[in-house]
């Protein structure tokens, strides 16, 4: 892996090293080597143009993480497509919005979507695949592969990721980013540029990158197709288990990982005699982001494997972003990092506000974007200086450096204060008996809202009067007693994404039917 290959694309490492791994499944162990995800993308690219696909068009895949994921992703990229990678946890209604509003004419599903895909409407798509076991009236995978010439295609042209948002906070919105048109590999074009921005610290030998998250999230599809575009050997998780995750990286003996902070969390929550048995030593390099990570996890987190958890704030728009190193993290803790683009804090009132105070986050400059269909939304996030936000609120300290507070939709207004959760949610996960908590504000006669944390436990059968008085009391021995909960509720599981995005408002609709909020 040199930073002077011509081309950065999964070819060059098929003629060089055609029998390194370039996909391992987690659970199985089965291998997908450079030389056979070169083949396979091939003929799935030959497929999809033989049955009419062109250049800009466009094709969804909602399955779980399997090995044929990523080979289609690939069938798609070296095809100049649009794909978009669905929510498998998502419902059939939202399923059927994202089909529908980016206008996939193709579809690659499995069947463990099988129930999902009998309330869709599928009439208006031409090509449907089944990439594992049998769905009616969909080609099965193998028999697609079988059908098409592993000839290189005429003419590769770079394709690009079309994501939809979660949905944490109203209805998925597609980010539709410039379609590259470019040759296969150009230098110049957003994903390659990517790849290249992991070579950071000098060329690679040998990584092992490590993806326990779902592949329809960005950053663990975009990490693990550009560490093929590098030569790297991706170790995909089909879901994620902390015990798991250690053993792979062990086994494997992993360099480079991406978590999540609830990931982390659930890391840590293991007993120490567990977390001994096994050897991380090989990590050179772990990244986290999806959301900032409570201070005392990541402290946790650098003594058990050293200064070497990087973290990075950004968003699927690619609207800014933030990186911070461990070293910089140390002596700034709880920072998100510099911001690579200009960084403004804003006021209600559309001010800019000095360092130290919260407001909304908006950066200049970034990469072109709209969401798709939506032009309303897409210039709402946009100030009169055409500076534009993800609606995180935070505050940039005297140095520069970037500290996240909450998002703008997830503030309480209690009283006439404004409240954000997330601070309590760091304290609560701290507290031995927690694995998660998510802090909402929910309807109060006398101050509009009131504060309510909704906890998981590490025993369910903990639960008691006695336990809640205990959290309540352990907030408000650290924190202003305004932002500390006045009830605590139990919960068996928090409605997150495996990516470890909260649903918040799915949580908050339960204790807010057939009131209002400030919430939009």
């Amino acid at each position: 892996m040199t930073e002077t290959q011509e081309l950065l694309i999964p070819s060059t490492h098929a003629r060089a090293h055609p029998d390194r791994p370039a996909i391992v499944m987690a659970s199985s162990g089965e291998t997908v080597t450079y030389a056979q995800l070169e083949e396979r993308s091939i003929r799935f690219a030959r497929a999809l143009r033989s049955r009419g696909l062109r250049p800009g068009d466009h094709i969804a895949i909602l399955m779980e993480n399997n090995r044929p994921f990523l080979e289609i992703c690939w069938a798609a990229q070296r095809s100049g497509l649009y794909y978009t990678a669905i929510n498998r946890h998502f419902r059939a209604g939202e399923v059927q919005h994202v089909l529908s509003d980016c206008g996939a004419v193709a579809l690659v599903s499995s069947e463990g979507m099988a129930e999902v895909i009998e309330n869709l409407d599928l009439g208006a798509i031409r090509v449907l695949v089944s990439a594992s076991g049998s769905i009616p009236g969909f080609e099965h995978y193998g028999d697609v592969l079988r059908s098409e010439s592993a000839e290189p295609l005429e003419a590769e042209i770079e394709g690009r990721e079309m994501l939809y948002s979660g949905g944490t906070t109203g209805f998925p919105k597609g980010v539709r980013k410039p379609w590259p048109g470019t040759p296969l590999g150009d230098p110049s074009c957003a994903p390659v540029l990517i790849a290249r921005g992991l070579l950071r610290h000098g060329p690679r030998q040998d990584v092992v990158y490590l993806s326990p998250a779902p592949l329809y999230h960005a950053s663990p599809l975009v990490f693990s197709m550009s560490w093929h575009r590098l030569g790297g050997t991706v170790v995909v998780m089909e879901n994620f288990d902390a015990r798991t995750c250690l053993e792979l990286i062990e086994k494997y003996r992993v360099t480079d990982a991406q978590f999540v902070p609830t990931m982390f969390v659930r890391l840590l929550k293991l007993p120490d005699d567990i977390r001994a048995r096994y050897d991380t030593s090989s990590l050179r390099e772990v990244v986290h982001g999806a959301a900032p990570c409570p201070v005392a996890v990541k402290q946790q987190m650098m003594q058990w494997w050293g200064p070497i958890i990087h973290e990075y704030y950004s968003g699927t728009e690619d609207v800014g972003a933030s990186a911070i190193s461990p070293e910089e993290w140390l002596s700034h803790p709880g920072s998100v990092g510099r911001p690579m683009q200009e960084c403004h804090i804003v006021g209600d009132d559309g001010r800019e506000l000095p360092p130290g105070e919260v407001g909304v986050v908006y950066f200049a400059g970034g990469r072109a974007f709209e969401y798709h269909n939506d032009p309303e939304k897409t210039a709402s996030i946009t100030n009169e200086q055409g500076w534009r936000t993800l609606g995180d609120m935070g505050y940039l300290d005297a140095e520069g450096y970037l500290y996240l507070t909450d998002r703008q939709a997830f503030m309480i207004i209690s009283g006439g204060v404004n409240i954000y959760p997330q601070e309590t949610e760091n304290l609560l996960v701290g507290h031995p008996a927690v694995v998660d908590a998510a802090v909402i504000g929910v309807p109060d006669d006398e101050m509009g809202e009131a504060v309510k944390a909704v906890v998981q436990l590490a025993d369910p059968a903990s639960a008691s009067p006695e336990l809640e008085s205990e959290l309540i009391d352990f907030c408000r021995n650290e924190l202003a007693s305004f932002k500390c909960p006045r009830t605590v509720d139990f919960v068996t599981e928090l409605p997150r994404d495996p990516n470890g995005k909260l649903y918040k408002r799915r949580l908050r609709d339960g204790y807010w039917a057939d009131r209002e909020s400030h919430v939009v």
